[in-house]
C-alpha cells in the first residue's frame, strides 16, 4: 500500500515578492475535495502566499478554468483539485487522460500548475489520499505550484504581477530610456 512508502519532500520554497495562487476545485466528491482544500490551504500559507478559489462542475473543467485564469487574471500559479474513482464504463478513461493531459499542456505553455486530481480505482483510495493527516493530495499540489513559481522567477524572474507593472526593468517614458536619456 502506498501509505507506508516513504518518500523525500523538497523543502518549502521561499520568496521574496508576494505570491498569488488559484485553486480550482471540482467538489463531485465534496468530502474528499474539502479535505483536499484544506491540504492546499495549510501548505499555500505556510509559504505566505494568497489564494483564491474557485469552483466548477467536474474534473473536465478544471484545466479550462485554469486557461481562462492565465489569460485573463494576474495569478502566478494554480493548484487543481479534483477526485475521479473508476466506475462501469469508459468515462473514468476520458476524464482522467484528458484532464491530466489539458494540465499538462497548459504547463508547457508556462503556466505554474500543481496538479491535485486525484485518479483512484475507489472511494478508499480517494480518502487516504485526501486525509488531512496522512497523505493529502491537496497540499502536495500546492507544494508543486509554489516549486514551478519559484523555478519561473528564478530563471525568467516575474512577469506578471498584480495591477500594472512594466513588461520589463527598462520602461520608456515620453520616448526616453529610464537612466539613459539619449538612447
Amino acid at each position: 500500500m502506498a501509505g507506508h512508502e516513504t518518500h523525500y519532500i523538497l523543502p518549502r520554497p521561499s520568496f521574496d515578492k508576494p505570491v498569488k495562487l488559484l485553486i480550482v476545485v471540482s467538489p463531485y466528491y465534496k468530502d474528499i475535495a474539502d479535505n483536499m482544500i484544506a491540504g492546499a490551504l495549510a501548505e499555500i500559507e505556510a509559504a505566505g502566499a494568497t489564494h483564491e478559489l474557485v469552483e466548477v462542475p467536474g474534473a473536465l473543467e478544471i484545466p479550462t478554468a485554469i486557461g481562462i485564469a492565465g489569460r485573463m487574471s494576474n495569478f502566478d500559479g494554480y493548484v487543481a483539485l479534483g477526485c475521479v474513482i473508476r466506475g462501469e464504463t469508459t468515462h473514468y478513461d476520458t476524464v482522467c487522460n484528458d484532464s491530466s493531459r489539458a494540465l499538462q499542456l497548459l504547463g508547457l505553455q508556462g503556466l505554474c500548475i500543481g496538479n491535485g486530481i486525484l485518479t483512484v480505482e475507489n472511494r478508499k483510495q480517494a480518502e487516504v489520499r485526501a486525509d488531512p493527516a496522512d497523505q493529502n493530495k491537496g497540499g502536495g499540489a500546492a507544494a508543486a505550484a509554489l516549486h514551478l513559481i519559484a523555478l519561473s522567477r528564478k530563471w525568467g524572474g516575474q512577469r506578471k504581477g498584480v495591477g500594472f507593472m512594466p513588461a520589463t526593468e527598462e520602461y520608456k517614458l515620453a520616448g526616453e530610456l529610464k537612466d539613459n536619456p539619449t538612447a
